[in-house]
């Protein structure tokens, strides 16, 4: 169970303690659910091996099940065991990554159903910033990832006031400071075809 008011413990996104980062991913290997800064919005975060914790975070979000969450991958050779990656999906994301996009792509089978479109599709992010790659690098498999927001979807861009809102429901809160910043872009790979769907912070070339 969470505790009543999940704590808050500042961090640096950029260079962050490898006593904090352990301190996180222990909460996560228990199966607790964690708020952290990334280059777009601040995330919550499960293990993906934590059923119980991705039905919380769903229930947390007020999120409809039909809406999959995405995976937070610390480099690309993560992304590849978790999705086909074509020649032409890589060149793509080697270009992009790390950096403010979610990409689409085809699952593998070490995908929980729960994460998947009913195509078995499944979003993938590689960010720019160092702290959640270093938690998932050092979980050892991807973060479950969604934005920090209210259930009526008012993005949450400061620590105390994801604690007033979601603290209850958390474990940890790790702050990085306000976030005044954009969601991710996001981009479907599927068919070795790149379409952008949401246009978010991250921006492409023409």
């Amino acid at each position: 169970m969470p505790p009543a008011v999940a704590p808050i413990l500042e961090v640096d996104v950029d260079h962050p303690s490898p006593r904090h980062i352990a301190r996180a991913v222990e909460v996560l290997e228990k199966g607790g659910l964690i708020a952290y800064p990334t280059d777009t919005y601040y995330g919550l975060g499960c293990d993906l091996n934590a059923k119980k914790a991705i039905e919380r975070l769903y229930q947390l979000k007020g999120r409809d099940k039909k809406k999959p969450l995405s995976l937070l991958c610390p480099d690309l050779s993560d992304v590849a065991r978790y999705a086909h990656v074509s020649n032409f999906a890589y060149r793509a994301m080697k270009g992009l990554t790390p950096g403010a996009f979610t990409f689409i792509l085809e699952a593998t089978r070490l995908v929980p159903e729960v994460m998947m479109t009913k195509q078995k599709q499944v979003g993938l992010r590689v960010p720019d910033a160092t702290l959640p790659r270093e938690l998932a690098k050092a979980l050892g498999r991807p973060l479950i990832t969604t934005s920090a927001t209210h259930t009526d979807g008012t993005v949450l861009s400061d620590a105390r006031d994801i604690k007033a809102v979601l603290g209850h429901g958390l474990e940890l809160i790790l702050d990085g400071g306000v976030t005044l910043n954009e969601p991710s872009t996001v981009v479907s790979l599927i068919g070795d075809t790149l379409e952008i769907l949401r246009q978010g912070k991250g921006r492409l070339e023409a």
